[in-house]
C-alpha cells in the first residue's frame, strides 16, 4: 500500500501539515461502555486478558477540565475508556503483523512510518490475537465516498461495531481529554506539565546534544535527533506517557469540524521528534493523509471502558 517517499518530503509534510489550531464546534462523540476483560469460560483465560490490560488506564470519563483544551466549555460528556500507557512499540507491532516498516529500529521504541490504514488493520489483528471482537469493518474493495482527498489512492471503507471490546484509535476528543489530564487535569500546554522537557521528545531534546533556537532541519539532521524508547519521561497527571512528543499519533476522526462524516484528512495529535514544538501542545490539531506515513508517524491503542 506505500509509494516511495522522500525523506525530506515527509519532512516538510510533517511541519505543514501541523498548521490548524481550529476550534471545533461541537463535542466528542461518547463511546460506548464494555468490560475490560472479554467473557471467558475458563479461569485462564480471564488472567491473560486481564494481564494484557496491564499497560492500559482506566481514562474515567466526564467533562473537559484542561482549560487550555478545545472541547473546554463546550456540553458533552465523555464515558470511561481504556489508553495505552504507552505508544504502540515496534515489539508489539512485529508481534501482531510480522514485519517492522520503522525507519529507527528497537524494541521499546515507538512504531513509525505507518499509514493510518496499517493501524486500523493492526487493532483488528490484536483484537482477533487477542481474543476480542475486532472494532473495525473494513471493505478494501469499495471506495469511499466520503474521503475527498486528490492523494490518497486506498481510500477504503471503514466503519465501526461500537459494542465491540477489541482495540481502536482514540478519537479526537478521547485523545485530548486523556493527554489533558482528564478528571486530574492541572490545565497544563503540555501533556503533564508546563515544561516540554519534562514530559516530552522533541527536536531540541531527542538528539546527541540539545539543540536551542528557532527550528532548523539541518541542525536536527546533523544532531541526528530521532524516537526514543517509550516511557522516558514524565507522565502526565493519569499515567500516560509521551502524549506529547517522540512521535505524532493517529486518531479516528476526520480533520475539520468535529465529528465529520468526510473530508481529506485524518486527525493526528502530539507533535513528534521532528515538529516545532508548538505541535506538541495537547489543544494543537495536526492532520495528515490517511495513506500517508512517516519516521514521526505512529500511535497507541485505546479500548472501551
Amino acid at each position: 500500500m506505500r509509494k516511495p517517499i522522500i525523506f525530506l518530503l515527509i519532512t516538510a509534510m510533517v511541519v505543514i501539515s501541523a498548521c490548524s489550531q481550529d476550534k471545533p464546534n461541537k463535542t466528542g462523540q461518547t463511546q460506548s461502555k464494555e468490560s475490560p476483560v472479554a467473557t471467558s469460560t475458563g479461569t485462564t483465560d480471564r488472567i491473560e486478558k486481564t494481564d494484557k490490560m496491564t499497560n492500559f488506564v482506566l481514562v474515567k470519563g466526564g467533562t473537559f477540565k484542561n482549560t487550555k483544551s478545545n472541547y473546554y466549555g463546550l456540553n458533552g460528556t465523555l464515558s470511561n475508556f481504556y489508553m495505552g500507557k504507552y505508544e504502540v512499540t515496534q515489539k508489539e507491532w512485529t508481534e501482531v503483523m510480522g514485519s517492522n516498516p520503522s525507519q529507527f529500529k528497537g524494541d521499546n521504541l515507538p512504531v513509525e512510518m505507518v499509514s493510518w490504514y496499517d493501524v486500523i488493520e493492526y487493532c483488528n489483528n490484536r483484537s482477533i490475537k487477542e481474543g476480542y471482537k475486532p472494532f473495525y469493518n473494513i471493505d478494501k474493495n469499495t471506495k469511499d465516498p466520503n474521503n475527498k482527498s486528490e492523494n490518497d489512492d486506498i481510500k477504503w471503507i471503514v466503519t465501526v461495531n461500537a459494542e465491540a471490546n477489541g482495540y481502536r484509535l482514540p478519537t479526537e476528543a478521547e485523545w485530548e481529554y486523556a493527554a489533558g489530564g482528564g478528571q486530574m487535569s492541572k490545565s497544563y500546554t503540555y501533556s503533564g506539565s508546563n515544561n516540554p522537557d519534562e514530559v516530552e521528545w522533541y527536536w531540541r531534546n531527542a538528539g546527541e546534544i540539545p539543540l536551542s533556537g528557532d527550528w532548523n532541519w539541518p541542525a536536527i539532521e546533523n544532531n541526528h535527533v530521532q524516537t526514543k524508547s517509550i516511557g522516558g519521561k514524565k507522565p502526565n497527571e493519569i499515567g500516560l506517557y509521551d502524549m506529547s512528543g517522540n512521535v505524532r499519533e493517529w486518531c479516528w476522526n476526520w480533520y475539520g469540524d468535529l465529528n465529520s462524516d468526510s473530508g481529506s484528512l485524518r486527525v493526528v495529535k502530539g507533535g513528534g521528534w521532528i515538529g516545532d514544538i508548538s505541535s506538541s501542545e495537547t489543544a494543537f490539531r495536526g492532520k495528515f493523509e490517511a495513506n500517508g506515513f512517516g519516521p514521526d508517524q505512529g500511535f497507541r491503542v485505546t479500548r472501551n471502558g
